[in-house]
């Protein structure tokens, strides 16, 4: 949302906002572009009728004192996508959704095409190397590429932010489970997808992963007057610690790595074939791309030693981010962590998804904040349950994330590689000082 507020300061608007807490990094960059309320919390007598228009975040509840001012004056109340739809309902829309991939797929499309030179609006799940904001509204711009989120809209609004979006052109990265506290059955989720591809524009187009079953199976049951381009993984040899594309075009070293992001790459390129960029352009473009925040970021790298954090924390992403690592570093001893965080991975019926996704892990360890488990207001978990549902009785749980940071300490020896993976901050984790206890 601040990035949205940032974005519309940019392009001309008044914006002013609220919020009860503001964490950083986004209190800074609002304070940055003099957007920061004097006080956190709720102000409903600054909410008029002169107001053009209230935009609604994803996590405002329905009693929200602000919300129900506007309702009660009439002033238009906007969700944050029917917003950007709003804006972008004269222009060429590019969608990029699945439960994993999407972020780093849309970063490589928005690179590349930043690289050759176009012009485009978009919005973006994660700070890229290159671009101010993570949202960029003009009324210049012909096209627009939004990341496609599959999490419900807003309070009022329950349905999945990226069935506001009606793309021209689709990417899919795959299905895979998540957000059970709002599809509560794979079959519900699934049926997410599928509403989402009969949204795509008539004589639209469709890239999909063809090595996701699942997604392969919804694609095959759509509808037919779009078009519908699979992708794959492409030929590719890892040597040394790097990544090498092999194309008909000649060989691109990569600066990110893993079977995941290769086929992320694939499925980039032919989201720009058809935004008019050469397969041979393509290439050249995607060698610079180093990956977008959080992303199997390297955090630091020396004696031997590297440190790597990600986002990853549904199942899909926990799979794909180890088997990345253990491929790229095969001599190396590998130790994963991961924090569970968000509502389906600290539900106790969630657990088993998560089954084998260490087994490629040299150790591992899992940690939990127990206040994190009350605010979602689940029952209590406890240390038998992760390992019961990880299939892995090696795994050390924590709950205290001084005591882990000890343990990694102890695992620290002689060409080791530390993944740390969290869509949290691993409670108030200073990256600065593990990393030089680490590496």
């Amino acid at each position: 949302m601040h990035n949205l507020a940032i974005a519309l300061k940019q392009n001309g608007y008044q914006v002013t906002g609220s919020d009860d807490e503001i964490f950083e990094p986004s209190r800074s960059r609002l304070m940055q572009y003099n957007l920061l309320p004097d006080r956190d919390g709720w102000s409903p007598e600054k909410i008029s009728g002169e107001l053009d228009a209230v935009i609604l975040g994803m996590h405002a509840r329905k009693d929200n004192p602000e919300m129900l001012k506007a309702q009660e004056l009439g002033v238009k109340i906007f969700s944050y996508p029917e917003f950007l739809y709003h804006h972008s309902r004269n222009k060429k829309r590019i969608v990029i959704g699945g439960s994993h991939g999407k972020t780093t797929i849309t970063g490589m499309v928005m690179h590349v095409l930043k690289e050759m030179g176009k012009d485009f609006d978009y919005m973006v799940g994660s700070k890229l190397r290159n671009f101010d904001v993570m949202v960029r509204l003009s009324d210049d711009a012909p096209l627009m590429i939004f990341e496609g989120d599959e999490y419900l809209t807003s309070p009022i609004d329950r349905r999945p932010k990226f069935h506001w979006y009606k793309p021209h052109i689709a990417l899919l990265s795959g299905i895979a489970w998540d957000h059970i506290n709002v599809f509560p059955t794979f079959e519900n989720y699934i049926e997410q997808f599928s509403i989402f591809i009969g949204l795509i524009e008539k004589n639209g187009t469709l890239i999909y992963c063809k090595e996701d079953h699942v997604l392969e199976n919804v694609v095959a049951a759509a509808r037919d007057d779009i078009r519908k381009i699979p992708y794959f993984l492409p030929e590719y040899r890892v040597k040394s610690g790097k990544t090498t594309l092999v194309t008909l075009e000649g060989e691109f070293s990569l600066k990110v790595f893993g079977k995941h992001n290769l086929m992320n790459i694939n499925g980039a390129r032919l989201v720009c074939n058809e935004l008019g960029v050469s397969n041979d352009d393509f290439y050249k473009a995607i060698t610079t791309f180093s990956g977008a925040a959080n992303r199997l970021e390297l955090v630091r790298q020396a004696n031997g030693n590297w440190l790597f954090k990600d986002f990853a924390h549904a199942p899909s992403k926990v799979f794909a981010t180890i088997r990345a690592v253990r491929e790229q570093f095969p001599g190396k001893k590998l130790v994963a962590c991961l924090e569970l965080h968000t509502f389906s991975s600290l539900s106790k019926g969630f657990l088993n998804e998560y089954r084998g996704s260490f087994d490629l892990a040299d150790e591992g360890c899992v940690f939990f904040n127990p206040h994190a488990v009350n605010l979602k207001r689940l029952p209590s978990l406890h240390h038998d349950d992760i390992r019961e549902g990880f299939g892995n009785e090696k795994l050390v749980i924590f709950d205290n994330s001084k005591k882990m940071t000890g343990w990694l300490m102890v695992q620290k020896v002689p060409e080791t590689v530390f993944l740390m993976m969290s869509s949290g901050d691993f409670d108030g984790m200073d990256w600065d000082k593990l990393s030089s206890q680490l590496v």
